[in-house]
């Protein structure tokens, strides 16, 4: 078995799921994702937003029209909480949307690194479920659960 980074195996997780579009937008923590996004930009369109918060709402637009989880990408701290009115919106109108963030290394968690936020405590009681991913074998399980507790009503 050969080994692939976390960020293969995220877009790999996304295409087994059939998403083929996201919404989103760039920053340091979430690069890596967006260079993998790169290589399979002929199955993922990404769609740049203006602002994360303009992400959250088009995820859950997308979500709402065409019956399929609406997926969302951003970076850390700041990025992440941009997303807080989309989640708390998707989560009042029962939407199912995914949301994705970048996150300091773990090494680094609790030591108030650059751009470091608690972004599970904040989204918390806006969330069906979240989960701070800490190790790249766990994508695949994360993801099918996520996308699982996204569809379930």
């Amino acid at each position: 078995m050969s080994k692939i980074t976390g960020s293969e195996a995220i877009i790999k997780c996304l295409l087994e799921e059939g998403v083929d579009i996201i919404y989103g937008y760039p920053g340091g923590a979430i690069m890596p994702v967006y260079d993998e996004l790169y290589k399979y930009q002929d199955k993922i369109y990404h769609v740049l937003t203006r602002h994360e918060q303009g992400a959250t709402h088009s995820a859950q637009g997308f979500a709402r029209i065409s019956g399929r989880v609406g997926v969302a990408i951003a970076t850390s701290g700041p990025g992440a909480t941009n997303l807080v009115t989309g989640l708390a919106d998707a989560q009042i109108d029962s939407t199912p949307m995914i949301c994705i963030t970048g996150q300091v290394s773990s090494h680094l968690l609790g030591s108030d690194a650059f751009q470091e936020t608690d972004i599970i405590g904040i989204s918390t009681p806006i969330t069906k479920w979240n989960y701070q991913i800490t190790k790249a074998s766990e994508i695949p399980e994360i993801f099918a659960k996520a996308f699982y507790i996204a569809k379930s009503g």
